[in-house]
């Protein structure tokens, strides 16, 4: 990515940031993918929050299949997206504190995405990129021992948020960078269409999760993190607090947690006997072979997830082939990118590090 400034003295009379230089053609290359290809795909823009990337094709992608999941699969779909959660909001605190001077908050959050890392590696067979869901369902069941490396694995992460607000949410540096700094108003962020942490911290109430609930997120409770503030400084609390209703929602899905499968029955009638006994003994579901002919009907779907950046939208057009004809993927950091210029305009040159670690931005994610 290219900031381009231009200033009168240090104060920012204009602002363009240049995306481009990262472009990795995800919309056009689905276009000549298979449906099941296309998961991986789908991922790779959104590194640190592969989960509700991948969740939020599968839920467009289901809507064309007219495919029921079961239960147990939504609240393991809502687990993995919270574990990501907490990582990608780890990931953008660490860079944040390292744009800003602060290694010690670089090397914290990167190490305490760790263990969030190595469960989901122990249940998906990968630390980021799983393809993890797919149309009906998951490919895996919870590991026997997965609960109580769960719950041992939030605990830690909430003790450890105190030893984050010693050493840098409440570290008068932070507050004296931060505060008052890269203002977006309620009525300007409502009006660019900033999305997730950013708009909330401008006290705009929306997330998907709750104004148009999927999966069964209607049936937890979790809060709604919103500031007024609307700076750099809110925007790095709500972030904060996020990861709290992280860590609440997880115990809440552990605690929760239907019985029966993790699989549609309409795609389980699909499974060959051979198939079957491999899944018993390895309590893994080997898709390819049940999805290599998968052909969605004639006909569009439109998803919308909240990732850990903010709203992800997908839409698809079927033509009754194995390929879609139109892919559309959009980006929390794609909407959020518009945020730099109501951010800076009228700051300090020296500012733009803070506004732009508060803004949590993902080049590849924007440049899809």
């Amino acid at each position: 990515m290219r900031l381009i400034a231009e200033v009168d003295g240090d104060i920012i009379v204009a602002f363009e940031p240049n995306i481009g230089y990262v472009h990795r053609a995800v919309e056009k290359i689905a276009e000549t993918k298979t449906y099941l290809q296309i998961i991986p795909l789908v991922e790779r823009p959104m590194l640190p929050d592969t989960a509700s990337a991948n969740l939020g094709y599968i839920l467009a992608l289901e809507k064309l299949l007219d495919v029921e999941v079961p239960p147990r699969a939504q609240y393991l779909r809502m687990l993995l997206c919270e574990m990501s959660r907490i990582h990608s909001h780890l990931y953008g605190l660490g860079i944040f504190g390292n744009m800003i001077g602060s290694s010690t908050v670089f090397e914290w959050a990167f190490a305490d995405r760790e263990p969030f890392l190595e469960l989901t590696q122990q249940w998906t067979g990968a630390r980021l990129t799983a393809s993890f869901m797919v149309p009906g369902g998951i490919r895996r069941d919870l590991p026997q021992d997965f609960k109580d490396k769960a719950l041992k694995a939030v605990a830690y992460m909430e003790q450890r948020l105190k030893d984050y607000d010693k050493i840098f949410v409440n570290n008068p540096v932070t507050i004296a960078r931060l505060e008052g700094v890269g203002v977006i108003k309620k009525s300007e962020a409502a009006r660019i269409g900033i999305v997730g942490p950013n708009l909330r911290a401008s006290g705009v109430a929306y997330d998907v999760r709750k104004i148009e609930p999927y999966c069964a997120y209607g049936d937890l409770d979790f809060d709604l993190i919103v500031r007024e503030e609307g700076d750099c400084y809110a925007r790095l609390l709500v972030r904060r607090e996020e990861i709290k209703q992280s860590i609440k929602l997880i115990r809440q899905i552990l605690d929760k947690l239907p019985s029966g499968s993790f699989f549609a029955e309409k795609y389980l009638k699909l499974i060959t006997p051979k198939m079957k006994e491999l899944m018993d003994k390895s309590n893994i579901l080997r898709f390819p072979a049940v999805f290599s002919a998968l052909k969605p009907a004639k006909g569009d779907a439109i998803s919308r997830v909240e990732a850990g950046r903010g709203e992800l939208f997908y839409y698809i057009v079927s033509d009754g082939t194995a390929q879609p004809y139109r892919f559309r993927m959009v980006t929390p950091s794609f909407k959020n990118v518009i945020a730099f210029k109501a951010a800076l305009l009228g700051g300090r040159l020296a500012d733009v590090p803070s506004v732009y670690g508060s803004l949590d931005y993902f080049p590849p994610e924007a440049d899809r």
